[in-house]
C-alpha cells in the first residue's frame, strides 16, 4: 500500500527544527529553507524526496562525490545528489549556498528579509521559473514561516526541551558512502524511460516527453508524482484551467515543439486541432500558424495541414 501523502503543516512540523539550527549555523532564513524545501519537494512527497531524500532538487555537479539518482528535468537523464536521510539534505543545501560564489550577496540582506532572499535565489539562479520570488513568498506568508527567523537560540533550545526534540549533528557530505547509483530502467523499450514511480511509463515523441493518463490520474495526482507544476501541465498541453483528465489522454512534460517529424498530415472525420497538435507534439499556435488558420478555427476532412514548413 502506498504510503499517505504529507501535508504542508505536517512537513513544517517535521522539519521547522532542521530549518531553524541551519538557519543558526549558517546565517540562511529558516522561512526561506522551509519554503524552499516545500515547493522543491511537493511537501516531501516528490520522488527525489522519497527515494533520493533530496528535498532541494540539488543536482550533482561536479564537485558531488555522493550517491546518484537520475531523472529528466530541464535536459533529459540528468543526475541529482542521493543522501541517507533528509537532514543531510538540508545540510547540503546549506552548504549549497553559503560555499558558492553566485549566493555569495544573499548573506548581506538581514536574516529576517525573505522577500530580499527569494528574489535573491531567483537573481542568482538557483531558479529558471520566473515566478519562483512569488512562489517562496507565498508559502512563507500562507503558513507564517516568518516566525521561525525571529527565534532566539534561547527560545530555540526551549522550544527543543519541551517538544522532547533531539537534533543529531548531521554528518560531514563528504564522508558519505555512496549508496548504488539509481537510473533508467535497462529493459525499457527504446525511446521509453521508467521513473521509479508506480507502473508509470515516460515515453518520447518528437524528442518531447510525456505519459499516457490511466484510471484515477488528476492535475493534483500528477504534479506530485511528476513534480511538476500544476501551469506547466495546462501550458504544454494547450489546456484550459480545470480541464478534466481522463485515462488514454497523451499528456506532455515539458514544451511542445514548433513542428513535427512528418512535413504533413490529411485531416480524418472527428479530428480536431487540438488532437492533432498533441498527437505530433506540436504547439497549436503554431499549427495554426503554419496553416495561416485563425485562431480557433476547425479544419475539415481531407484537409492537408503541413506540419512542417508553412502554406505560402
Amino acid at each position: 500500500m502506498q504510503a499517505q501523502n504529507m501535508t504542508t503543516e505536517q512537513y513544517i512540523e517535521k522539519y521547522k527544527y532542521v530549518a531553524i539550527k541551519e538557519m543558526f549555523e549558517y546565517k540562511i532564513p529558516a522561512s526561506i529553507t522551509l519554503a524552499q524545501g516545500i515547493l522543491e519537494s511537493g511537501s516531501g512527497n516528490s520522488m527525489l524526496a522519497r527515494d533520493a531524500n533530496n528535498h532541494f532538487g540539488i543536482k550533482c555537479h561536479s564537485d558531488w562525490t555522493g550517491g546518484k539518482i537520475y531523472k529528466d528535468d530541464d535536459k533529459k537523464h540528468e543526475c541529482f545528489r542521493v543522501y541517507s536521510t533528509a537532514e543531510q539534505s538540508f545540510r547540503d543545501h546549506s552548504l549549497f549556498l553559503s560555499t558558492k560564489q553566485r549566493y555569495a550577496f544573499l548573506f548581506d540582506y538581514k536574516i529576517t528579509n525573505y522577500r530580499a532572499w527569494a528574489r535573491g535565489l531567483k537573481k542568482a539562479g538557483y531558479a529558471t521559473n520566473s515566478k519562483y520570488p512569488s512562489l517562496l513568498i507565498g508559502i512563507i506568508e500562507d503558513h507564517n514561516l516568518n516566525r521561525f527567523d525571529h527565534v532566539s537560540k534561547k527560545e530555540f533550545e526551549k522550544m527543543l526541551k519541551e517538544n522532547n526534540i533531539v537534533i543529531q549533528d548531521s554528518v560531514s557530505i563528504d564522508t558519505l558512502q555512496p549508496p548504488p547509483t539509481l537510473s533508467v530502467d535497462s529493459t525499457a523499450n527504446p525511446g521509453e524511460y521508467l521513473l521509479p514511480t508506480p507502473e508509470r511509463k515516460i515515453l518520447y515523441n518528437n524528442r518531447v516527453k510525456y505519459i499516457i493518463t490511466k484510471k484515477g490520474d488528476n492535475i493534483e495526482r500528477l504534479k506530485d508524482e511528476l513534480d511538476m507544476f500544476e501551469w506547466e501541465f495546462y501550458k504544454y498541453n494547450d489546456l484550459q484551467k480545470g480541464t478534466e483528465i481522463t485515462p488514454g489522454m497523451i499528456i506532455y512534460l515539458q514544451p511542445k515543439r514548433r513542428k513535427g517529424t512528418v512535413r504533413k498530415y490529411t485531416v480524418k472525420k472527428g479530428d480536431t486541432m487540438w488532437e492533432i497538435s498533441q498527437r505530433f507534439a506540436i504547439k497549436l499556435s503554431w499549427l495554426y500558424k503554419r496553416n495561416n488558420m485563425a485562431l480557433g478555427a476547425k479544419p475539415h476532412p481531407g484537409q492537408v495541414l503541413l506540419l512542417r514548413g508553412r502554406v505560402r
